[in-house]
C-alpha cells in the first residue's frame, strides 16, 4: 500500500449551496489537492469546461457535482460531460454526489456515466475514499449504441453474471487510445477503451500495489477542519429553519390547491438539510431533514394539518440546535423523536378522525322544524327525583 500525493491534481466541484462548496473545497485542499476549482451549478461548470476545450486540452483531472441543482443538474453535467460535441474530454472522471443516496438515484447517476457516488452527509473519510477508487481502480469505457461511459460492474460484483448488459469482450473491439471518441453503428457492437491511468501517474502511484492512502495528518487535519466549521453550520441551518418558517406562513395564506409551488421550496431546502446534518456532528437533523424531504415529495398532501407537520419538524431542528443534541442525543435524542412522531400521528390520524366523528354525529343529530326552518332539537332532559 502506497502514501498518495495529491497536489499534482486539479478537481472541479459543482455545487448550488456555497456553504457546501467551500466546506468541500477546504476538505480536498486540506487533503492535499493541489487547485480545487468551484461553479455554483452546472451552467457556470459547463461554461468553464467548453472555454477549455480545445488542443491544450482541459486543466481539470476529476469532476465532483452536486446532483440537485436548478438550471442544469448534475444528471444533465453528467450528460453534457460524457456526450456533448463541446466536452474537453469524455472520459473524465466524475463523481455524483447527493444528500438523496437512495437505489434509484444512485442507478441514474451509474447509467449515465458516473464514476463513483459520494453520499452526503460526508466526512473526511469518504471523500477521501471516493476519491482514491477513482485513482486505484478505474474502470474500462464502454462505448455502445445506447451507453458511453465507465463499465457499469465492478470485478467483483456478485449480479454481473445475472445482468444481459454483461459485455462479452471476445465479441467487443478493444480501443487504447482516447485521441478519437468513435461510437458503435450497429446494434450488439461494442468498443471497450483501456486507456492509462494518468491519476495514479499524478499521485505518485505507479507501481504501487492498490489500495493506496492519503497521510494520515491530511485526514486528521481535514476531520478537524469539519468540526471547527459546525458552529457555522448551526447559524447556516438556523437561517434554513427561518426560511421554512416563513415558507409555511405563506403557504397558509393560500388556498390548498394553490400551495404546490412552497412545499416544492420547502422540499430543496429539507434535501439540504438532511444532507449536511451528520457531516457536523448533527445526525438527528439528517434524520429529520429525511423525514421532512419525503414527506413534502409531489405530490404530496397540501392541506393545513400538512403544514402543521411539516412546523413540527422545524420545532424538533430548532430544539437539536438550541440545546446542541450532537450524536443520536441518547435519550434526548430518542425522547425528541418520539415527540415528533406523536405530533405527525396526531395531526396526520388522530385529527382527522376526530373530525370525521364530529362531522358524523352532527349529521345523525336529529332535526325539528320551527317556524318553517329547520333546528338542530336540542336533546329531552334525563328524568329525575325532582320531575
Amino acid at each position: 500500500m502506497g502514501v498518495y500525493n495529491l497536489e499534482r491534481l486539479t478537481f472541479l466541484l459543482v455545487d448550488d449551496n456555497r456553504f457546501v462548496l467551500k466546506i468541500l473545497q477546504d476538505v480536498l485542499k486540506t487533503l492535499g489537492a493541489g487547485q480545487v476549482i468551484t461553479a455554483e451549478n452546472g451552467v457556470e461548470a459547463i461554461e468553464f469546461l467548453s472555454a477549455h476545450h480545445g488542443p491544450y486540452g482541459c486543466p481539470v483531472d476529476m469532476i465532483i457535482s452536486d446532483l440537485v441543482m436548478a438550471p442544469i443538474d448534475g444528471h444533465l453535467l453528467l450528460k453534457w460531460v460524457r456526450q456533448g460535441k463541446e466536452s474537453p474530454n469524455r472520459f473524465m472522471p466524475f463523481i455524483m454526489m447527493s444528500g438523496a443516496a437512495d437505489i434509484d438515484n444512485v442507478e441514474k447517476a451509474r447509467d449515465g456515466g458516473a464514476s463513483e457516488f459520494l453520499a452526503k452527509p460526508f466526512s473526511a473519510q469518504t471523500v477521501c475514499d471516493r476519491v482514491l477508487e477513482v485513482v486505484d481502480f478505474p474502470r474500462q469505457f464502454v462505448a455502445t449504441r445506447d451507453y458511453f461511459g465507465p463499465d457499469r460492474h465492478r470485478k467483483n460484483d456478485p449480479k454481473i453474471v445475472q445482468d444481459r448488459r454483461r459485455i462479452d469482450e471476445k465479441n467487443a473491439t478493444i480501443i487504447y487510445s482516447s485521441d478519437r471518441v468513435r461510437r458503435p453503428k450497429k446494434d450488439g457492437d461494442v468498443f471497450l477503451f483501456r486507456l492509462p491511468n494518468k491519476l495514479k501517474e499524478k499521485v505518485g502511484g505507479l507501481g504501487m500495489s492498490p489500495p493506496g492512502e492519503l497521510p494520515l495528518r491530511h485526514l486528521q487535519a481535514a476531520d478537524q477542519h469539519l468540526e471547527r466549521k459546525g458552529l457555522e453550520f448551526h447559524d447556516w441551518a438556523l437561517g434554513y429553519l427561518a426560511t421554512l418558517s416563513s415558507i409555511c406562513e405563506r403557504a397558509l395564506l393560500q388556498s390548498v390547491d394553490q400551495r404546490a409551488r412552497h412545499f416544492k421550496n420547502i422540499n430543496l431546502l429539507a434535501h439540504e438539510l438532511r444532507g449536511q446534518g451528520g457531516t457536523f456532528g448533527y445526525p438527528i437533523i439528517t434524520n429529520v431533514g429525511e423525514m421532512l424531504y419525503k414527506m413534502t415529495q409531489a405530490p404530496c398532501p397540501t392541506e393545513d394539518r400538512a403544514v402543521k407537520v411539516i412546523k413540527a419538524h422545524i420545532d424538533t431542528m430548532r430544539t437539536v440546535f438550541r440545546d446542541k443534541i450532537t450524536g443520536d442525543g441518547g435519550e434526548t435524542g430518542v425522547q425528541l423523536m418520539q415527540d415528533l412522531k406523536k405530533a405527525i400521528r396526531k395531526y396526520t390520524f388522530e385529527e382527522p378522525r376526530a373530525e370525521a366523528a364530529a362531522k358524523a354525529a352532527n349529521v345523525a343529530r336529529p332535526k325539528a322544524k320551527h317556524g318553517g326552518v329547520e333546528r338542530i332539537a336540542a336533546p329531552r332532559p334525563k328524568s329525575g327525583a325532582g320531575d
